[in-house]
């Protein structure tokens, strides 16, 4: 078998099994946010709070739990990492320097999961389990009870309530990602992903002197990484390990679990708005792009010809053997399309243009299918600037599932897409352009520029996927990306948060033959347009200096 064909039979797996449990992950995570009932758990953790979770919120109150949730967690987790050295189950590890502490903290709180440091040479077990682990947890919720606030904004009618964000937190956790979890890891497991808590092993001996390992409890901990869309790895190696990731089955099963919580929630969506259709619109955009990402990336790292690619069968360098080029392009392209940032293969290592694809992934906003929650209610917000353009195409005023998108609607749409560029070619700009920075490149010229460019776009779209051609644990860039991770993450979900109560406050409209068919492949096609082009016009000028340059010159 051609290692083309077994590239494409490996999608097609994907998509079959992405499609058996489409409808019944979408309907039960529908049912889940739409529930007026409270498990015994779940009443427990809302008395141990203090929360009354059948209080209504409006946008501002929803908000305010969502930032002092997220602060709370941001203190705990510096803390933790600060005080590791005192702690049980540290493995004889120190405790964590200030600005690692911080920029760790702020990298999983934000479900970014940057990581600046080798997690098998600093964290011991209490961080990696009740710190990082859990973050992973409650990270993700955060978002997709971000998303279902956004999607009830659209249903609802004149009341201005979106629901409340203790009650979406807690029943994302229990009741969807914590059973999810507890199957993922046992597959894992299965799979040969290691699982306990020993300590420190001293293995085999090579020329100079022997190797170290130390375990953990790295398949509960990878399967949430992945299923929630966060990153991050046990080992400094990622995914690319053997004890997180050991065979192509498990690689396989592992970009199942980033992409079946975003494109699973289209149909969610579809649910609580009255209207399936309005879901597969969606669903047929993410899709499009996701396949569409695929497929690039597996024509520039197959595409170039010589003897030394020849013998290897493509551009096989940062690639392990186990995974070839297919699995680890598929695998690239659904860790950048998502806010996932976990790798299996060396991204500074892929050809210029393989390189390009993996930032425009992230560049695009992380919205085929995006971030558990983000993807989401980025996809929607970019369908509210298509409908706007649509409307001003006809000469309308553009209504998007009911409600009237006017000029508050549209400010706030347009700052949520603006802020994360903004941060990103913002803090790229001083980096290079300071006399430090730089000397933490690997490589000079265009590549060099890209490592920069790449850090700070993973930063601040959540991703936290890394180049690894950039020596980040300095003051400078555990700072600065770490205040771009926050941003990145939370003041998006201020003008989110905005824009639905914003909605929720109005009367639906009613469908006249003049009501754009937002549930139609046409539509369809004007949003995916109009993300690549918002985008296009935003990176282009950057992705010129960096990957278009390195690649159309190799």
């Amino acid at each position: 078998m051609s290692p083309v064909l077994a590239g494409v039979l490996q999608v097609l797996a994907l998509v079959v099994a992405l499609g058996l449990v489409y409808r019944p992950l979408g309907d039960h995570m529908a049912r889940v946010y739409s529930s007026e009932k409270h498990l015994r758990v779940e009443k427990w953790i809302y008395r141990a709070i203090g929360v009354d979770p059948n209080t209504r919120m409006r946008w501002p109150a929803y908000l305010r739990g969502v930032l002092a949730f997220s602060a709370v967690s941001v203190l705990f987790l510096y803390l933790l990492q600060r005080l590791q050295g005192a702690l049980p189950g540290s493995l004889g590890f120190v405790s964590i320097d200030p600005d690692q502490a911080f920029n760790t903290a702020a990298s999983f709180v934000a479900n970014t999961n940057w990581q600046s440091y080798s997690g098998e040479q600093a964290m011991g077990h209490v961080v990696q389990t009740g710190g990082l682990a859990v973050q992973n947890f409650v990270s993700a919720a955060v978002g997709t009870a971000v998303a279902v606030a956004l999607v009830r904004g659209f249903a609802g009618s004149r009341t201005g309530e979106l629901g409340n964000f203790w009650a979406d937190l807690v029943r994302g956790t229990v009741r969807i990602l914590l059973p999810i979890a507890v199957v993922g890891a046992l597959v894992l497991v299965a799979c040969g992903v290691i699982q306990n808590f020993s300590g420190i092993h001293e293995v085999g001996q090579f020329t100079g002197g022997s190797q170290q390992w130390n375990g953990g409890a790295v398949a509960s901990q990878e399967v949430i990484k992945e299923l929630g869309t966060n990153g991050g790895g046990y080992f400094n190696a990622n995914s690319s390990h053997p004890f997180e990731n050991p065979n192509g089955l498990s690689n396989l099963f592992e970009i199942f679990l980033i992409l079946v919580i975003p494109f699973a929630l289209t149909r969610t969506f579809g649910r609580m708005v009255g209207s399936l259709k309005q879901g597969y619109a969606i669903l047929g955009t993410m899709a499009t792009i996701w396949l569409g990402f695929t497929a690039l990336m597996m024509w520039a790292e197959y595409a170039h010809h010589g003897p030394a690619f020849d013998i290897a069968g493509g551009a096989m360098e940062g690639k392990e053997t186990r995974f070839g080029i297919a699995g680890s392009s598929i695998f690239a392209v659904a860790t950048t399309l998502t806010s996932t940032g976990a790798v299996n293969s060396f991204h500074s290592s892929y050809t210029g243009l393989g390189g390009g694809i993996t930032m425009l992934g992230m560049q695009l906003g992380e919205i085929a299918p995006g971030g558990v929650g983000s993807g989401l209610y980025g996809m929607l917000v970019m369908a509210v600037i298509a409908v706007f353009i649509a409307g001003l195409m006809v000469g309308r005023t553009p209504e998007y599932l009911g409600k009237k998108i006017g000029t508050r609607e549209i400010k706030l749409a347009a700052c949520y897409i603006l802020i994360t560029p903004a941060l990103v070619l913002c803090f790229t700009a001083a980096a290079m352009a300071l006399p430090t920075p730089p000397h933490s490149m690997l490589n000079s010229g265009a590549h060099g520029f890209s490592e920069v460019l790449y850090a700070y776009t993973s930063g601040a779209n959540n991703n936290g996927s890394a180049f690894a051609g950039l020596s980040a644990d300095t003051q400078w860039f555990n700072t600065t990306i770490g205040l771009a991770m926050l941003l990145g993450r939370f003041l998006p979900m201020v003008f989110v948060l905005a824009l639905a109560g914003s909605f929720a406050e109005q009367k639906p409209v009613p469908v006249t033959t003049g009501t754009l068919g937002t549930h139609r492949p046409l539509f369809s096609g004007l949003l995916a347009g109009t993300i690549l082009i918002i985008t296009g016009l935003t990176y282009f000028p950057a992705l010129a200096l960096g990957p278009l340059a390195e690649g159309l010159a190799s």
